[in-house]
């Protein structure tokens, strides 16, 4: 009988040949959570820019502030989870759960500090 080879065969050998075992394809899920991190604090110097009028280099690693890198990181981590292995997968559903909860903290947090920020200038203005 004679044996049939078909594309992806032929690709998926050619990958294991050529390549050595230390140069794999880049783990996408990590690499789109880290780069939407540093999008995301690197975008925070023009909205602080646009806020404030003022050039603000420290919030390049500041946490807090629009917009949020953990909401970013974990997003992405998500999506590139979905995007890669489907959305039917134990790994993406423990993404999804991830990201719910940090970005429900970050709301939470948000709205507290602005409540504090908000009482401790009425008692400033009262003094």
């Amino acid at each position: 009988m004679d044996e049939v080879l078909t594309a992806a065969d032929a690709s998926s050998s050619f990958r294991s040949n050529s390549s050595p075992p230390f140069l794999s394809p880049p783990n996408l899920p990590l690499l789109s959570a880290f780069l939407s991190f540093a999008l995301a604090q690197f975008l925070k110097l023009f909205t602080t820019w646009y806020k404030e009028k003022r050039w603000d280099s420290r919030r390049l690693l500041g946490s807090g502030g629009m917009p949020s890198s953990h909401s970013a990181t974990v997003t992405a981590l998500a999506v590139a989870i979905g995007l890669q292995e489907g959305t039917g997968g134990s790994a993406f559903a423990i993404a999804v759960v991830l990201a719910s909860v940090v970005m429900y903290d970050a709301t939470g947090v948000r709205l507290h500090a602005g409540r504090q920020a908000e009482n401790t200038l009425s008692q400033m203005s009262d003094h």
